[in-house]
């Protein structure tokens, strides 16, 4: 165990200047041309750029307020809360609706809550950071910088930020005091790949995916060789001992127990024709895993990162690139789709939070929403 000292920095972030316009004509801009003289109307050429600079200037309009100036839905209850069956009407709040917490970020992962502090963290990974938003002011403010591209994150049972680093190819705990201790960053004498995502067990384990993609490119961590094969791992809570779970996961991404724990989710990112969501049984001493099967195969769907609720169900990040796709998946328990949320773009993971465990937190692209539900994320999840 490895205890490195520093300050856990929370710069405020700064909303840009408004740009001006320049006055036409100006900054190289052609000023419009002056009605024909003898006419009375302008000529053809002026007429043609006019309608030119027209249509561009729409379809400009048209994807800054598709990309860049969502709005919640005026309506209750609010559309894009998609009951796909009626056992999903008991967990839409009829008063609630999708609201964007902040936008402008490269790709958004690894939200986790902190009750105690009424805040919410999360990743974006290209941009090397951690953000914070405060639920009290609403405000946002870059939690850590650099974060060593930092992508799934939960919290320990003793609350302390545990942390899946891309960049660093470790698993990290951010103690009370700031400092951050190295939990795992091999295996068996090799160099893990670039850890995903991240879940605590009751018992103080802590079970992580370590598939390549930090280590594939210079975007979200830094190129290098595979030097284990992609699995899942578990850290004994007391001695910090690394053991392999399982490496038979087409591209291990996102995991989660039920609430139980007597079965863990894990997704398989990488899984030929379609993704998959896999269910296991933990075994007796609850420190592995047996009888593997498929529990969802994704079709068109890319799942994610994902959280059980109370009553067993499972709420995925889903997408991608289309209206019907993009947002969040719900599966009852048996596997079977109950309802979606739909997001202007990929959700990549999820965590619940708020003072009872009810506001769904959502992590995409760009930005990051959340909506009350009529029902409670798992203590730990």
């Amino acid at each position: 165990m490895r205890t490195e000292h520093g300050e856990v920095p929370l710069a405020r972030l700064h909303a840009g200047e408004a740009r001006s316009n320049p006055p036409r004509g100006d900054g190289g801009n052609a000023p419009l041309r002056a009605p024909n003289t003898r006419t009375g109307r302008e000529s053809p050429s002026t007429r043609r750029q006019f309608l030119t600079a027209g249509t561009a200037a729409a379809a400009a309009a048209l994807a800054t307020r598709a990309h860049g100036q969502w709005q919640p839905s005026p309506r209750y209850p609010d559309p894009s809360i998609k009951i796909v069956d009626p056992t999903f009407a008991k967990y839409r709040v009829n008063s609630a609706k999708v609201e964007r917490l902040g936008t402008g970020y490269r790709w958004c992962e690894g939200p986790v809550w902190f009750g105690d502090g009424r805040y919410l963290l999360w990743s974006d990974i290209p941009n090397d950071r951690m953000m914070r938003w405060e639920e009290e002011t609403g405000a946002i403010s870059v939690f850590r910088k650099p974060s060593r591209n930092a992508n799934g994150n939960t919290r320990d049972r003793q609350g302390r930020l545990v942390t899946c680093e891309h960049g660093g190819r470790r698993v990290v705990r951010t103690e009370y005091d700031g400092a951050i201790t190295v939990l795992a960053d091999s295996y068996d004498g090799k160099r893990l790949n670039s850890p995903n995502d991240v879940v605590v067990k009751s018992d103080g384990s802590i079970w992580f995916t370590d598939p390549p993609f930090g280590i594939l490119g210079y975007y979200e961590g830094e190129k290098a060789p595979q030097e284990v094969t992609p699995a899942v791992y578990r850290i004994d809570g007391k001695t910090l001992k690394v053991s392999l779970v399982t490496d038979a996961i087409d591209g291990p991404n996102g995991l989660c127990f039920s609430p139980d724990e007597s079965k863990l989710y894990i997704v398989h990112s990488r899984a030929a024709p379609n993704r998959l969501i896999s269910v296991h049984d933990l075994d007796e001493a609850g420190t592995g895993l047996k009888n593997g099967r498929t529990f969802i195969d994704a079709g068109p769907g890319t799942p994610d990162g994902m959280r059980c609720d109370v009553e067993g169900n499972l709420w995925c990040g889903w997408g991608m690139g289309t209206d019907e796709l993009d947002g969040v998946r719900v599966f009852a328990p048996d596997g079977v789709p109950i309802g979606h949320i739909r997001l202007p773009e990929r959700c990549a993971n999820v965590c619940f939070g708020g003072r009872y465990r009810n506001r769904l937190f959502m992590a995409t692209g760009k930005a990051v929403y959340s909506l009350y539900v009529n029902t409670q994320g798992v203590a730990g999840g």
